[in-house]
């Protein structure tokens, strides 16, 4: 069976799969679509959520952009981690004693305030379809390799995958879609990873052969790596970050981002009690865990396999590495993975020097004595996870078994990120204020209209995203960390905070934020709009736009306590509430108002 027959296999059986449980889970009334009617169990919403967490992100661009990176990557992994303790801790609980459907309605409320509740609609959806970008273009790099289509054509599909099961099962028919999708996942993650520590290292579990001698030089995996890149003149992989304000400032705005992202807290709405709501976060960071942890030593290893497939002499080399490194394949001896990846345009080659071998390396680096022009591959980092099996010649139903769980992480994070964009639209906009007359089949409607146009804009944004799908991610996170976390923040723990200090935080947080990042990035994301190049030479104060959603909280906070206080108090009743939902010791089912 050629291996493309083996990922439709794969493929097509997960998808089918998905779609029987969204016809088995229909959504039947607005509370199903919102909150799969409130009485979902713990364990399965901790693996739902997982599934939610685990996005193309996770699962098919971290590990890229930590072998890209090494150490100074690894901010990705412990901000997103931390923010999960965060939410545990210190806002799951008390949203879920509040009762409500969605995050705006939460602000509206607790705001008493329409313009706070609108405001908290725009934030939740620049933020959410500036993460759903993110997973559309890694679903875009996943089918155009397992598919073998152009990248545009695995984005379509993609997103036309999504539209069934996310319109019409809404958070009933995603909640147990998520459910397989993490089981789909989780074990395509795990299985290529325990292969390719098994022959690197000889260590079946690969957080620990991360720390293991590798097999055919005898030195420590890690020292091989530093060695290998070093002679290739990349720093090394262990390296430590110059910027350390940059890094702490990137690792908190992933850690308060977590904590504001809609798409995840509206995952607590749908368990039946507040306890429910801590033991559906602790279960998620068991699920979430089983994949960070096997994370870096996916992205170490595929990092030292690219280079020693590029440079064989490397591999078994311990003494002479800067001869071997002189020693690149040809480029008509290059392997089967490399040919087929070029055909998606994901990896390209041009022989600057016209000598038919491949000279990858850090083209800034000064190698003109051995005849170098220039780093001659280009390799997308997006690729790394989804071509290791094909890297270290695993079988082929493992690479069919990698690209069911690549498109499941993709697909998966994707639903419920549309879903939290429906809902704000439906619930908040237009029952919220537009017209709360609306009958719930009406309600119901709109929210399937506005997921399908939803999905229509994050396919087109998806095909020109403003980095890797990692990188996007990160952005999202700053967005939902500079506009939603403190309002959510000031709205649990503080009495004094009003419905003038909300909106003027929200916005100042907001407009802040995105103007940083469009400085660099473009102007709504639209490619050749920047102002500025995004290099760390033109960055304020060496602030990356992926860490100043940070600072963008900050002035938020900033801005509404100094609005409230040159303001009026909030009337005693919302402080009454604010007090009562501090001691969550019970919790009706989420209703709708």
């Amino acid at each position: 069976m050629s291996q493309f027959a083996i990922n439709l296999l794969f493929v097509g059986g997960s998808f089918a799969l998905y779609i029987g449980i969204a016809i088995w889970a229909k959504a039947g009334s607005t509370k199903d679509f919102y909150v799969a009617g409130g009485g979902v169990h713990p364990i399965t919403n901790g693996m739902a959520i997982g599934a939610d967490w685990m996005s193309a992100a996770s699962f098919i661009s971290m590990a890229g952009l930590i072998a890209a990176g090494g150490y100074a990557n690894s901010t990705f992994l412990m901000g997103w981690t931390g923010g999960y303790v965060l939410l545990a801790m210190l806002l799951a609980p008390y949203l879920r004693k509040f009762g409500k459907f969605t995050v705006p309605e939460f602000i509206g409320d607790r705001f008493y305030s329409k313009q706070a509740r609108l405001v908290a609609v725009i934030c939740l959806i620049v933020a959410s379809v500036t993460y759903v970008i993110g997973q559309m273009a890694g679903a875009g790099v996943a089918f155009s390799r397992f598919l073998e289509v152009e990248a545009t054509t695995g984005l379509i599909i993609a997103a036309v995958v999504v539209f069934f099961y996310a319109v019409l099962g809404g958070m009933k028919g995603i909640t147990y879609t998520q459910v397989a999708q993490y089981i789909v996942l989780i074990v395509a993650y795990t299985i290529p990873a325990v292969f390719i520590s098994l022959e690197l290292t000889g260590n079946p579990l690969p957080p620990l052969g991360l720390f293991s001698d590798h097999a055919e030089s005898g030195v420590p995996l890690l020292t091989k790596l530093n060695e290998v890149v070093t002679a290739l003149g990349f720093n090394e992989y262990t390296a430590d970050v110059d910027n350390k304000l940059n890094m702490v400032l990137f690792t908190l705005t992933l850690m308060i981002g977590t904590a504001g992202l809609p798409h995840v807290i509206i995952r607590f709405f749908t368990v039946p009690k507040v306890a429910d709501a801590r033991w559906s976060a602790g279960w998620a960071l068991v699920f979430i865990g089983l994949l960070y942890l096997t994370a870096p030593a996916v992205a170490s290893m595929a990092r030292l396999n690219l280079a020693t497939t590029i440079y064989p002499e490397m591999a078994g080399q311990v003494e002479n590495m800067e001869e071997a490194a002189t020693n690149p394949i040809l480029y008509e001896d290059r392997p089967e993975w490399i040919r087929t990846w070029e055909e998606t345009g994901l990896i390209a080659f041009e022989d600057l020097n016209d000598d038919g071998r491949i000279q990858f390396y850090n083209g800034s680096a000064d190698f003109t004595d051995r005849g170098w022009e220039g780093n001659e591959l280009t390799v997308n980092n997006d690729i790394l996870v989804l071509a290791n099996p094909e890297i270290a010649n695993l079988p082929g139903w493992v690479i069919g078994l990698i690209a069911a769980g690549g498109l499941a992480a993709a697909l998966s994070t994707a639903a419920g990120l549309l879903l939290a964009i429906s809902s704000a639209i439906s619930h908040d906009l237009i029952k919220g204020s537009i017209n709360p007359g609306i009958s719930e089949k009406g309600e119901l409607m709109a929210a399937r209209i506005s997921m399908s146009v939803a999905i229509v804009v994050a396919t087109y944004l998806g095909a020109n995203p403003p980095g890797f799908a990692a990188q996007v991610v990160a952005l999202a996170f700053g967005i939902a960390a500079a506009s939603l976390f403190p309002a959510l923040m000031m709205g649990i723990f503080s009495k004094r905070v009003n419905n003038v200090g909300a909106v003027a935080g929200m916005l100042s947080g907001l407009v802040f934020t995105l103007a940083y990042i469009f400085v660099y990035k473009g102007w709504f994301f639209i490619p050749g709009t920047n102002n500025l190049p995004d290099t760390p030479d033109n960055w304020v104060l060496g602030i990356s736009p992926l860490s100043i959603g940070a600072i963008g909280a900050l002035i938020n906070f900033a801005v509404a306590f100094a609005a409230s206080k040159a303001t009026q108090a909030p009337p005693q009743e919302i402080q009454d509430l604010v007090e009562s939902v501090r001691y969550p010791k019970g919790a009706g089912m989420a209703v709708d108002h």
